[in-house]
């Protein structure tokens, strides 16, 4: 029997589109294509006994064309203060073999070119969100101010890394990828962040 598994965390994705990112409502990307980097921090995760408290997970995700129509290329980053017991189950969680959202998103996924044990820092600081892992990739964004100052989020997408909660629209000061064949250099694109809660 498979083991029951929960996360509860923030997370925050960055990509090449125009805020607000049109693939969330299955419409096209902004460019053709989506290059999109997503991060997790975990402030509570439990996978059967094994605890995945404080831990970050990432995702490089390239997507050639309308995302709900074309096969991504993927690339996951696990944390590398997570236990080899700890990554294992990292790994089947975010890769959709524990079912839950992941497994949906998987569905979308073509090509895993890579699964790598990295040093990850991930930040959240009111509206600002950053990662950064050593020679691969560094990532700052903001959330945008709406109306009063309030921040700006979407309601009832139809696309999203963590269903039924507004992400929060961002923009990035700083987008760098640089892994697998690919290349990003990319600044004043669209960001979502919040926080999210996941089980399977």
């Amino acid at each position: 029997m498979a083991e029951n598994w929960n996360l509860k965390g923030t997370y925050f994705e960055a990509c090449n589109c125009e805020a607000a990112c049109p693939c969330i409502f299955l419409s096209p990307p902004t460019t053709g294509e989506c290059t999109v980097f997503v991060a997790w921090h975990i402030d509570e995760g439990r996978h059967g006994s094994t605890s995945l408290d404080g831990l970050n997970v990432a995702l490089a995700v390239d997507s050639p064309g309308h995302m709900t129509e074309v096969k991504w290329k993927v690339a996951l980053y696990l944390d590398d203060r997570a236990s080899e017991e700890q990554q294992g189950v990292l790994g089947q969680i975010f890769g959709g073999q524990a079912g839950g959202h992941f497994e949906i998103l998987a569905g979308h996924i073509g090509e895993v070119v890579g699964v790598s044990t990295v040093p990850i820092e991930y930040n959240a600081n009111g509206k600002e969100r950053s990662i950064r892992i050593p020679n691969v990739s560094e990532i700052d964004i903001e959330g945008i101010g709406g109306a009063g100052g309030e921040i700006v989020t979407v309601s009832n997408n139809p696309l999203g890394i963590v269903p039924g909660v507004p992400p929060i629209v961002a923009r990035s000061s700083k987008l760098t990828y640089k892994d697998h064949g690919m290349d990003w250099n990319i600044s004043g694109k669209n960001a979502f962040y919040s926080d999210f809660t996941y089980a399977g």
